[in-house]
């Protein structure tokens, strides 16, 4: 199923042995659109904590009550590594995250699990990410520096979305599917080009994210933008509006 950010953030995260916290933001990358991390702000039992969960993690979501339960133990969390989330996230952190709780790392091959999947087996470390975790502890080329293609959705949201011939509208929001963790659209406000009308553009025709300039650069015109199917907020992402949507891009993406 099709779901917002916006409407993900501030659910609660539950260990088995009892709440986590609230979910904060995500991290995606910007080269296969994937979310890779869950930032989660623990309560008072680990001073406000923000810690970083991979999807991998999750079991079946509870929807009514807005609770993401996951296989991991509060003393797990309590002893993972300690990362900046207000900082880019590295590599090296990544690795001694992963091997914590060992998670399969997505930078050696993407892990194309999904939520949804109760009591999901936790992979075996690979040899090789063990023998990069021992490596990293010594190794002063590993890289230091963030990920840089490692971003946050709510960094990325007000983002100014810029066509092939003009900017046409503000990011808004994301809309991802649940069962692969992948971001399908960008729910784009037009107001200030279009009054009042929002648009949904693919994340398939998304060229580049310039961070210097906060620009997502697309493969479309702005007629082509303007010309879309409108999308109403007060409704999810129904069969028919995707099919839609899809039939509307696909002769863009076709060409980019």
């Amino acid at each position: 199923m099709k779901r917002t950010i916006k409407n993900l953030m501030g659910f609660t995260m539950g260990a088995s042995d009892g709440e986590i916290g609230k979910v904060k933001d995500f991290y995606f990358d910007d080269i296969t659109w994937t979310i890779r991390y869950l930032v989660v702000e623990t309560g008072n039992w680990l001073s406000n904590r923000k810690v970083l969960i991979s999807p991998e993690a999750l079991l079946q979501c509870d929807w009514t009550n807005e609770i993401f339960p996951v296989n991991l133990t509060k003393e797990q969390i309590k002893k993972s590594p300690d990362i900046d989330t207000d900082q880019p996230v590295s590599r090296k952190n990544e690795i001694e995250l992963f091997a914590h709780y060992s998670w399969t790392n997505y930078w050696g091959g993407i892990w194309a699990g999904g939520m949804g999947t109760a009591g999901m087996r936790v992979p075996i470390l690979s040899d090789s990410v063990k023998e990069t975790v021992k490596k990293s502890k010594n190794n002063s080329d590993v890289e230091a520096e963030g990920d840089p293609h490692l971003r946050s959705a709510k960094n990325v949201q007000g983002y100014t979305l810029r066509a092939l011939d003009d900017t046409i509208g503000d990011v808004e929001d994301f809309i991802v599917d649940d069962s692969n963790w992948t971001i399908q659209y960008l729910v784009v406000d037009t107001g200030n080009w279009f009054p009042g009308k929002k648009v949904t553009i693919s994340s398939d025709l998304i060229k580049e994210i310039n961070w210097e300039t906060s620009e997502v650069i697309i493969n479309a015109s702005v007629e082509q933008v303007k010309n879309s199917p409108e999308y109403d907020v007060s409704k999810q992402l129904s069969p028919d509006y995707e099919s839609i949507l899809k039939n509307y891009y696909g002769r863009f993406i076709s060409h980019k």
